[in-house]
Parts: structure tokens; sequence; C-alpha cells
């Protein structure tokens, strides 16, 4: 029962910080002091009224909490080769992943795209059987990968993407209101190098962390978004003829 106690305020916690809320905004809503707010997380003693009272400052309710917090207890990192096969096999499963993976619920999968319940239901069934997700009585959905979770290096989910999404996400202009597209080129030493992979990787847990709390919000202001992030040693090949050579 401790350790419940404990994730749940661990989840609470990580969900402010997904918000950007500190102690000293809990305590300046709750009209609290910001040591009472302290130490009230860390002896982890909560009342029902005061937890759903620090949900409510998020816009959250209570069962957005223990969702999360159940996620947080069983998550899958990574696919196994058998699970990758099986979704770039069957293009219908593999949409049907990408929608619980965004936290869809059945209905809402069924009423916004086309696809039939009957579809819907024996993919979700396949899903189950895959372990990738729990269906439960009534359509519903257990999540069973983790928002983070990596595709197997040169798998075959990996591959897929590369052929079918690389080419089409780039061929863009990305001049709309929601796109952005950035390409820096550099001289970097490998110390300033790392330091743009830690960035790299933390806007990369930033990202997750915002999927996270906006799957709380209405489908029709969400927005299926594209992120790509890339480093590597690089030489255009139009300059190749001027560089020194190779030792």
């Amino acid at each position: 029962m401790v350790a419940q106690v404990t994730t749940l305020v661990d989840t609470l916690k990580q969900a402010l910080k997904s918000h950007q809320l500190t102690y000293a905004d809990v305590a300046s809503r709750l009209g609290m002091s910001e040591a009472n707010v302290k130490r009230m997380f860390s002896s982890r003693r909560f009342t029902l009224d005061r937890l759903e009272e620090v949900c409510q400052l998020m816009q959250m309710e209570l069962s957005d909490l223990f969702q999360l917090y159940d996620e947080s207890r069983q998550r899958i990192t990574e696919l196994t080769l058998v699970q990758e096969e099986a979704l770039v096999r069957d293009a219908k499963l593999l949409f049907v992943a990408v929608c619980v993976r965004n936290r869809l619920s059945f209905d809402e999968i069924v009423d916004h795209y086309q696809i039939t319940s009957s579809e819907c239901v024996r993919a979700l069934a396949a899903l189950d059987k895959l372990k990738i997700i729990d269906l439960l009585p009534g359509n519903r959905i257990k999540l069973r990968i983790d928002e983070g979770f990596r595709w197997i290096p040169n798998g075959p989910i990996k591959h897929f993407f590369e052929r079918q999404v690389q080419g089409q996400f780039l061929k863009s202009r990305f001049e709309g209101a929601l796109e952005q597209n950035l390409f820096l080129f550099g001289l970097l030493s490998d110390a300033s190098i790392q330091t743009a992979i830690n960035k790299l990787q933390a806007l990369a847990r930033e990202f997750h962390d915002l999927h996270r709390q906006d799957a709380c919000m209405p489908l029709e202001k969400r927005h299926s978004i594209g992120f790509m992030l890339a480093l590597r040693p690089w030489e255009m090949e139009v300059f190749q003829p001027f560089l020194p050579l190779k030792k």
C-alpha cells in the first residue's frame, strides 16, 4: 500500500511538472503556505478532497490521475520483433495502434475515422493478443506501451517509417500556422555535440509529457503532429570535391 501511495504522489508531481506548476503555485492557488505544500508532498499525506483540488489546478479529474498512475506501473519501452512485424503487415492494425497510442477511445476511432465498429473490434482484439493493449469490457482500452517507447533499431517499423513517412514528411515548405522547420549547420566540438544531443533528448521527453497531458482534451482540439529530431556528422555532397582528403 505504501508503495502504491508513493507512486501515486510521484505521478502527481510529474503531472504538475508537465503543467509547469511549482509548489509555490500550488500553495498560492490553494491558500496554503509553500512549506505546508512541501510537507504534504514529502509525507505523502493527502485527503481525497485535497488530492482533487490539486488535480483541478491542472484541469484534471481524479480519474485522469489514476489513469496516469496505472500506466506508470506497467510500461513496455520497446516492442518485440513479432509485435513490430505484425503491425507493419496490416495497415489497418497499425492505424488503430496509432490511434490508441494517441489515447483515442473506441467511440472516437469509429466516429472520427472511416473504420467500422467490427473492424475496430477485430483490430483491438489483435492488439490485445499482441499484448500492446488490454481490451477491457465495453471496448475500453488500457495502453501498455510507454509514451517514449523505442522502435527496434533497424527493425520493421523503423524501416516502414523510413519508406512511407520520412520522404513524405519533408515534402513541405513548412509555412503553415502550426509548422516549423529549422536546419542548422556548423562546426562543433565533441563536448558541444553531446550538449546538443542532451538537449534533443530533453525536448523529446517534453514532447512526450505534452502528449500525455493533452490526452484528456477533446479530439477536435488536438492535431496530429509529426516531430522530427536529427543530428549527425554530415557534409553536403556538393561540397565533397573541396573537402580535405581522408587520411
